[in-house]
C-alpha cells in the first residue's frame, strides 16, 4: 500500500496561527494612535483597511499612480503559498523589530526623499529630508509617530541621521490625515508593521492578486497588490508589494489622493539605526 506523500509547509506558514500580541504605547503627551482600538478590525487587517493612522490618505487612493505591473508577467489570482507571504509580510517586519527605508515622496515642486529607520514595535520613524527642485526648504530630520510629526530643519543635512537626535530645535505638529503627500507617506511606512499575521484565505477573496516578478538590489521577489481598499471593488492595486520567497517585504508602492504619482517606500538600503524617540515620545510596553 503506497503512502500518502506530506506537502512541506511554506516556511512562513507557522506564523498564520501565531496569536500573540504586543501592545505598544506612545508616551506622555502623544496618543497611541490606532493601538487602542485593534479588537474592533476585522481579521483583514492590512494597509487598505488597517492604516486609519493615515485616515483620508489611504481611504482616498487613486488608481492612475499605480497602473502598471510593476514587473515582468500578468494579473492572476495568488496561489496559496503566495497569500501566505502576502499575510505574514508586514509581520515580518514588526518580527524584525526595525527596518531601514528610503522613503520617495512626489510632488509637484520637486518632491522629497526621506532615509532613515522604523521602529515596527515602538511605531517610530526617525530620519533625514531633502528636498529636490523648489522643496529643499523641508530639508532637515524628521521623527514621526502615528499622531504626531516632529520636524527639526537644518542648511545643511547630514548624509545619515545622527544616531542621537539632537535634544533641542524640534518643532511639532499633528500628523496630517489629508493633503499632505509627506504625512501620507510617513503614515503608510509607520502601518507596514503588524503584531499578528493577517488571514491568508480572506487576502484573494477581497482582490489581492499577483502581478509580476521583479528583482529589487538583488533579491527576487513576486509583486503583489494589497486587497480592495474598505471593500470597495477595483481599488487593489492602489497598494503594491514587493515580496520575497520568505515573506520579506523589499520595497512596497501606493498612490495617494494629493498626488499623481505614487509614494515608493524601499526596505533594507543601508543597516538599520535604532530608533531613538525623543523626550516625550518614549514608547511604552
Amino acid at each position: 500500500m503506497s503512502r500518502k506523500r506530506r506537502v512541506p509547509r511554506h516556511p512562513g506558514a507557522h506564523l498564520l496561527t501565531s496569536r500573540r500580541v504586543r501592545t505598544m504605547r506612545i508616551g506622555k503627551g502623544l496618543q497611541r494612535g490606532t493601538a487602542g482600538r485593534r479588537r474592533g478590525w476585522s481579521r483583514l487587517r492590512w494597509p487598505a483597511a488597517a492604516l486609519a493612522l493615515a485616515a483620508a490618505a489611504l481611504s482616498a487612493f487613486v488608481l492612475a499612480g499605480c497602473g502598471g505591473s510593476g514587473g515582468s508577467g500578468g494579473r492572476r489570482a495568488l496561489t496559496a503559498d503566495e497569500a501566505n507571504r502576502l499575510a505574514i509580510t508586514r509581520f515580518r517586519n514588526y518580527q524584525a523589530g526595525g527596518r531601514s527605508v528610503t522613503i520617495t515622496v512626489p510632488s509637484t515642486a520637486g518632491g522629497l526623499v526621506v532615509t532613515g529607520s522604523i521602529d515596527y514595535r515602538a511605531r517610530i520613524g526617525y530620519g533625514v529630508v531633502r528636498g529636490t527642485g523648489r522643496d529643499t526648504s523641508s530639508d532637515g530630520l524628521v521623527e514621526w509617530t502615528a499622531a504626531t510629526v516632529l520636524v527639526r530643519p537644518m542648511a545643511d543635512v547630514p548624509a545619515a541621521a545622527p544616531a542621537t537626535p539632537p535634544a533641542s530645535g524640534w518643532y511639532g505638529r499633528p500628523l496630517t490625515a489629508s493633503g499632505s503627500s509627506l504625512d501620507s507617506a510617513l503614515a503608510i511606512a509607520l502601518g507596514l508593521g503588524s503584531d499578528r499575521p493577517d488571514n491568508a484565505e480572506l487576502l484573494p477573496q477581497n482582490g489581492a492578486a499577483r502581478v509580476g516578478r521583479d528583482t529589487v538590489r538583488g533579491h527576487r521577489v513576486d509583486v503583489m497588490t494589497g486587497p480592495d481598499a474598505r471593500a470597495r471593488a477595483g481599488t487593489s492595486a492602489t497598494v503594491r508589494y514587493w515580496i520575497d520567497s520568505d515573506g520579506t517585504m523589499y520595497r512596497v508602492r501606493a498612490a495617494v489622493a494629493s498626488e499623481s504619482r505614487p509614494v515608493v517606500i524601499d526596505f533594507d538600503t543601508r543597516a538599520y539605526v535604532p530608533v531613538r524617540p525623543l523626550p516625550g515620545v518614549t514608547p511604552k510596553p
